[in-house]
């Protein structure tokens, strides 16, 4: 008999699919944490883990194995750099959310020199206090180019 396969929490349930009987099984998320699985995968919900970063003596760094989704609010002028992306052969994508000081200082980002940005033109920040720009970058090169976009300027 066809099973259907509910997961929450780490904890699986398998129900006939007459409805009739559970079966409940356990098994931690460690046991899923950096498995390939062959085949067709559809979730009903998607999540990604977030991280803010911030800055020391002008240097910030993304550390691919810790989320995808990021934030950095501007304290200084910072310079970027991105860390332990996945091996050539993979694809990662993560997004990094920019916000400017509350005074408007106007500080500045220096984005690594492996970032490649549509048309060769790297783009400018808002200045404006407490402005949001929203940045994506791709690689599936282990990291050696990534591919940089503008998501959005001037939010919030």
């Amino acid at each position: 008999m066809p099973l259907k396969i509910n997961s929450t929490n780490g904890s699986v349930t398998l129900t006939p699919e007459d409805g009739v009987g559970n079966v409940d099984i356990t098994v931690p998320r460690s046991q899923f944490v950096g498995q390939d699985h062959a085949g067709e995968f559809i979730a009903d919900s998607y999540n990604e883990r977030y991280a803010a970063v911030t800055s020391t003596s002008n240097a910030t760094t993304v550390d691919c194995e810790s989320a995808n989704s990021f934030s950095h609010t501007l304290t200084e002028n910072t310079t970027f750099t991105f860390s332990n992306p996945p091996a050539s052969g993979t694809a990662y994508t993560f997004s990094i959310e920019i916000i400017q000081d509350v005074s408007a200082s106007g500080f500045t980002v220096t984005w690594p020199a492996s970032v490649d940005w549509p048309s060769a033109a790297t783009p400018a920040l808002t200045v404006d206090a407490s402005a949001k720009d929203l940045f994506v970058f791709y690689t599936r090169d282990g990291g050696t180019t990534w591919l940089g976009f503008v998501a959005g300027y001037s939010l919030g």
